[in-house]
């Protein structure tokens, strides 16, 4: 019998409706005993047919599982932009996936305090590390309170720690080689902030290594500035550059932000895209290549596979069939659109770095 007057339903409700007992319902919402696939089947539709709402937090009693991942992501005041979002996105699809809720908290890397309150709280059946630093504390106090997790970026000493992460030397190298085979030789490497570098942000420092040792690789300087995550540090950041390499003919960006700066600034200098300057950025999502004119050529980042296959492992690791700490590099694949081209004759630069035509 279906309830009627909108009538909450109850776990007797779906049990009657599926022709089970209340203690079989109860065990497909928990997992904690086996149940038939032909049952399970069963107990399911009645719940959609019914709109059962379970309990999360009697479904957490029963089986000792609150059936929620933190996703440990430091924001600061620029928020997040379409290509962090579908880190997050990826992982929040997949734990609904598992019937598991993704709570995302903005805790700041180093503010182990904090941490250390959420996780000893034992809300979190487990939690998911974005903005990975080379020497992470957050990965000790997770240890240290036995909480699972799993890296989104990698530490510099990764014994025994699971995670996925972009593999950035390939990235890097890709990114390099099309501006190389297009005839471009003077490339500045537009990174994060030296505050990012100093703190030991693993991106911002794989990304920078991979750089200078490719360049060199090829007899190259390798040309490197760094910009905070804003369009102002981004305009400053391609004047020193022209500056330090008046005739420089690429930009391979690691900062997306600062990109959209560095944009302006090629324009206010009348320099064009891609016919003076080719412009490449890294790790960058789709959709924030289509909002510049021309759509930049990007190393693509693949946030959203990361985002699912870190839940994938973390969740392989609550059931107990995770095996050995999983770690796994993804690549980032490259998408030529309008902003690279072939090298051009070099126009002459007064020293600012304006074009003289």
């Amino acid at each position: 019998m279906i309830p009627e007057g909108g009538a909450v339903v109850t776990m007797h409700d779906v049990a009657r409706h599926a022709g089970v007992s209340v203690s079989t319902v109860s065990y497909v919402l928990t997992g904690a005993r086996p149940i038939s696939p032909a049952t399970r089947k069963r107990v399911l539709a009645a719940m959609a047919e019914l709109d059962y709402q379970p309990n999360a937090m009697a479904r957490g009693l029963a089986s000792r599982r609150s059936r929620i991942l933190g996703l440990l992501m430091p924001m600061d005041d620029r928020g997040t932009g379409a290509t962090e979002t579908a880190f997050v996105t990826g992982a929040a699809e997949a734990a609904a996936r598992a019937a598991h809720h993704l709570l995302l908290s903005p805790i700041p890397a180093g503010d182990v305090d904090a941490l250390r309150r959420l996780a000893s709280q034992r809300i979190l059946d487990g939690a998911l590390v974005m903005e990975v630093q080379m020497e992470d504390p957050r990965v000790e106090v997770l240890r240290e309170l036995g909480v699972p997790f799993v890296l989104i970026g990698r530490t510099r000493d990764t014994t025994g720690v699971p995670f996925v992460d972009i593999d950035f030397d390939h990235t890097v190298r890709g990114a390099v080689e099309h501006l190389l085979d297009l005839g471009h030789r003077s490339i500045v490497f537009v990174n994060h902030s030296q505050e990012a570098l100093a703190s030991g942000y693993a991106p911002a420092l794989r990304t920078q290594e991979s750089f200078t040792t490719v360049m060199a690789e090829h007899g190259l300087e390798p040309l490197v500035v760094t910009a905070e995550d804003t369009a102002a540090a981004g305009r400053a950041a391609l004047r020193t550059a022209l500056v330090q390499c008046p005739g420089l003919s690429a930009v391979l960006a690691m900062n997306e932000h600062a990109l959209f700066g560095v944009l302006g600034e090629l324009a206010l200098q009348g320099l064009k895209v891609p016919d003076d300057v080719s412009v490449v950025s890294m790790v960058t999502s789709a959709q924030v290549a289509d909002l510049a004119t021309p759509a930049l050529t990007t190393m693509t980042s693949p946030g959203s596979t990361l985002g699912r296959l870190a839940v994938e492992v973390l969740l392989r690791t609550l059931e107990g069939s995770g095996g050995p700490s999983h770690q796994e590099l993804v690549t980032c694949s490259l998408e030529v659109r309008g902003s690279s081209g072939h090298l051009r004759r070099t126009p002459e630069r007064t020293p600012g770095g304006v074009a003289s035509r």
